[in-house]
């Protein structure tokens, strides 16, 4: 008797044939990241070009060139603009950021405080002895970031790819879904894949422009409301709280504690009102702002976005958390279609 017929055969091979294929995208996961983020940033240029071509009537490529020419005088104008003050606020940040972090290790940073804000004896040095009894685990949340910081510095050059690759999407993408449609001989396949990629086109544009929109507007508002409120280096933490937008839930996170542990370290004494602006800001921008710029396009349920964060984190970290609610809202769109395709085929069998 054989064991081995053509249907076990058949669910072996597939099952080998999966685990081979996510081994190799956990060993290629850095160029993979890569190229989807240059595919992201693709989409980004991608209504500029097809604006410009529609009013000068040049050729895709010429169009292409135009847009980077345009964005590199831009970054070039911006840097020259702001960019004086915010690296001297960097410097200046730097400088003091040693002296702060010793007096968070040691819990003297609650006696300094103490003092100015006239907070009895025993609050001080009840404060100071939480600061302290939690000293290791903040070193080592510290040390853990700035390794992540060290190693995104390290892969500068694979950053500098994200550009270039860009291109190639831009200047090829019809060509790219025409090639993956033909992978499909059948009429019904070739027709579902046309649709998922539509859908995933339309959500991937959308997405990326609603994080570029509200990264701008949070960039904006920090900058404004920090600058008003008079907190120490505002331009330097407004402009980094405005890039945190980009990474879901985590990034307007960590900016909030950021702005509110400078503020507290540097003694600034209207905390109270910075921690009222960020709390009335995230409120603004999460139930107002961000549910109107997103729309429809991106439906995915906030447990299971929090889910999919948290998850992506484990997975790839920085890149995983900022790439989980569009792979969700991808993994959404291919079961609608899955499941629009099955009703279409009972249908038509009834």
């Amino acid at each position: 008797m054989n064991l081995l017929d053509k249907n076990t055969l058949r669910v072996i091979f597939t099952i080998l044939a999966t685990v081979a294929l996510l081994s190799f995208l956990w060993l290629a996961r850095k160029p993979l990241l890569v190229f989807l983020f240059a595919m992201l940033f693709a989409y980004l240029l991608e209504p500029l070009i097809g604006l410009l071509q529609r009013w000068t009537r040049a050729g895709r490529g010429v169009a292409i060139a135009i847009v980077y020419i345009l964005l590199l005088g831009g970054l070039f104008t911006s840097v020259a603009a702001v960019g004086p003050r915010v690296i001297e606020e960097g410097r200046r940040l730097s400088q003091a950021a040693p002296e702060l972090y010793n007096k968070f290790a040691s819990g003297s940073i609650a006696l300094q405080v103490g003092q100015a804000r006239g907070w009895s004896a025993q609050t001080q040095q009840s404060v100071q002895q939480f600061i302290v009894s939690h000293r290791d685990e903040v070193l080592t949340t510290l040390s853990e970031q700035g390794a992540k910081l060290t190693g995104m510095a390290a892969n500068t050059l694979w950053i500098v790819l994200i550009p270039i690759l860009a291109v190639f999407f831009l200047s090829d993408k019809s060509r790219f879904a025409n090639g993956i449609e033909r992978l499909f001989s059948d009429p019904h396949s070739r027709r579902l894949v046309h649709d998922v990629m539509n859908d995933l086109d339309g959500m991937l544009s959308h997405f990326v422009r609603a994080q570029l929109y509200l990264a701008a507007i949070s960039c904006a508002v920090y900058v404004t409301g920090l600058s008003l409120l008079h907190a120490p280096y505002a331009l330097v933490l407004g402009i980094l709280g405005g890039l945190l937008e980009f990474i879901p839930f985590v990034g307007p996170m960590v900016a909030g504690v950021l702005i509110l542990g400078v503020a507290f370290g540097f003694n600034y004494p209207h905390l109270l009102a910075v921690l009222l602006f960020l709390l009335l800001w995230r409120g603004v921008q999460d139930y107002i702002i961000s549910p109107r710029v997103l729309g429809g396009r991106v439906e995915v349920h906030p447990l299971l976005a929090i889910f999919g964060v948290l998850a992506g984190g484990e997975i790839a970290g920085v890149a995983g958390i900022y790439f989980a609610v569009p792979v969700l809202a991808a993994i959404r769109i291919l079961w609608q279609r899955w499941h629009e395709r099955g009703r279409a085929a009972s249908s038509t069998a009834l």
